[in-house]
């Protein structure tokens, strides 16, 4: 993502990358190590995006939005917004209700974050993104104070009733993200690296 920024131009075309990772806690520019409270065999790296701690893994869906937001006269703050409100467009889908919480970026579902967002934006572009728990273990989640809270409670889709795997929330969540971001076909990049049964 950072090469990809750094090379970008004008001209250059943006891009939407979907995947899942292995287990990882990522540890965001501003993070402190003492949210991280047990990580176990779990690997923590260092990101250059903001936030706190964060876990990803198998049956979370992350969506990387690499654009350039200069381009498309969008401020940080709006670009947040959009963000968030593809999410809740998209949960609505599924009837389920997902908010802001004022202050904690990401959509929340009676309270408890059913998605995370950590972005970098570098030359007026942006990169890193948003993920959404989907079908996953969300054990690991109590090693770490998830986005530096301490009493921050997790959800998932599944425990939501929506037993949809990662390739049809895809396909569910990318139509609201563009039209957020108010693309048309031929200047957006859909990158999916990720299928339903195991990370990429």
């Amino acid at each position: 993502m950072s090469r990809f920024t750094d090379s970008r131009d004008s001209t250059t075309i943006d891009e939407a990358w979907c995947l899942q990772h292995h287990p990882v806690y990522t540890l965001g520019l501003n993070g402190h190590r003492k949210h991280i409270i047990n990580s176990g065999d779990i690997p923590v790296v260092e990101s250059d995006r903001g936030g706190q701690v964060t876990y990803h893994g198998p049956g979370q869906l992350m969506v990387y939005l690499l654009a350039d937001i200069k381009r498309k006269s969008i401020s940080v703050k709006d670009y947040v917004y959009r963000l968030e409100q593809s999410v809740i467009d998209m949960l609505e889908v599924y009837n389920v209700v997902g908010h802001r919480r004022k202050g904690a970026p990401g959509v929340y579902v009676d309270n408890k974050k059913i998605s995370a967002l950590g972005i970098r934006i570098r030359k007026g572009c942006c990169y890193h993104g948003l993920s959404i728990n989907v079908d996953m273990d969300l054990a690991p989640y109590i090693g770490i104070h998830p986005c530096g809270y301490s009493d921050l409670e997790v959800t998932q889709m599944c425990e939501l009733g929506i037993e949809k795997n990662i390739v049809q929330i895809i396909n569910t969540l990318m139509p609201c993200l563009l039209r957020q971001m108010h693309y048309v076909e031929d200047n957006i990049i859909i990158a999916n690296e990720t299928n339903s049964d195991q990370a990429a």
